[in-house]
């Protein structure tokens, strides 16, 4: 995301150690690692924070501050296979409570449950908004037709399927446009209600 003054990366894949290509895809974008002002984590398990780091286990965004909830830091230090990158961006981390912008035009709200700080981003410009939902749902079928369904990586699974209920609910209310990257490519689109769940109507850019 580009905004004034900034450019903000949101999750950063598994990264080296998971052979994640979050830096071929930025190269693609004309984005270098040093280019990055902000790294915004909707949470840190290591698919989505695992890029953080370089191959030598250090910093692979040294000029980024690096942005995620309260919750989500303690969580970070906390867990076994995030503990050594959490030391690593120690220094660049600053921390959030979910519900007001930290940039222009970006804001978090909290999803908590799949993991104790998970948040999605609600990005807003000239009038369109788009909300990156990061894990509040992990399929395009599953999770949408059996929102109650949970899987292993759910923190607190009771607490994971009441917000993705009723987050589902609302984007099947509101239309709003989503960005899932557990989705098929691109990812994005809207929520539709569907028999006793939802559905995912896939748009592509540029398209209505």
């Amino acid at each position: 995301v580009r905004t004034a003054g900034h450019v903000v990366l949101i999750d950063v894949s598994f990264g080296p150690p998971g052979k994640g290509v979050v830096r071929e895809s930025l190269a693609a974008a004309g984005v270098a690692p040093g280019d990055v002002t902000n790294v915004l984590l909707t949470h840190a398990h290591p698919d989505h924070a695992g890029g953080l780091v370089d191959a030598q286990g250090r910093s692979a965004f040294p000029k980024a501050t690096i942005r995620m909830s309260a919750n989500e830091w303690a969580f970070m230090q906390r867990e076994s296979d995030t503990r050594a990158i959490a030391e690593a961006i120690r220094r660049q981390v600053s921390t959030f409570e979910p519900g007001r912008p930290i940039l222009p035009g970006i804001t978090p709200r909290a999803l908590y449950g799949h993991t104790p700080g998970h948040v999605m981003y609600e990005i807003a410009s000239e009038g369109h908004a788009l909300l990156d939902i990061g894990d509040a749902a992990h399929s395009s079928i599953v999770s949408l037709a059996k929102p109650e369904w949970t899987i292993q990586w759910d923190s607190d699974k009771a607490a994971g399927v009441r917000q993705r209920e009723a987050e589902l609910e609302r984007l099947a209310t509101s239309h709003e446009l989503i960005f899932a990257p557990h989705f098929p490519y691109p990812g994005v689109g809207r929520i539709e209600r569907s028999g006793e769940g939802f559905r995912f109507r896939p748009e592509l850019p540029g398209g209505p």
